[in-house]
């Protein structure tokens, strides 16, 4: 997209944030990052329509996605979250 458009990477993003609900990032501290990965796994894998395994774990949904992986320079477990509505 970036390489055909005019715009700028941080405009392109504005447009879709008007488009996808982000929640930005979601910092946990004092929480084990295996069990976390672990029991998230177990409550989600099974229903999502895609599981990555790829820095942490992302979770695909029809109408959401959201992304859980170890921060690689402080003690925090890391969430992001994005949908197509607030619901």
């Amino acid at each position: 997209m970036l390489s055909h458009s005019l715009k700028t990477l941080d405009q392109l993003i504005d447009d879709l944030s008007s488009v996808y609900f982000i929640s930005g990032e979601i910092n946990t501290s004092g929480v084990n990052t295996l069990a976390v990965l672990s029991k998230l796994e177990e409550k989600y894998g099974a229903s999502a329509n895609q599981v990555l395994k790829v820095d942490g774990l992302s979770f695909e949904f029809d109408h959401w996605h959201f992304n859980v992986r170890a921060s690689n320079t402080e003690p925090l477990v890391r969430l992001n979250l994005e949908a197509d509505s607030r619901n």
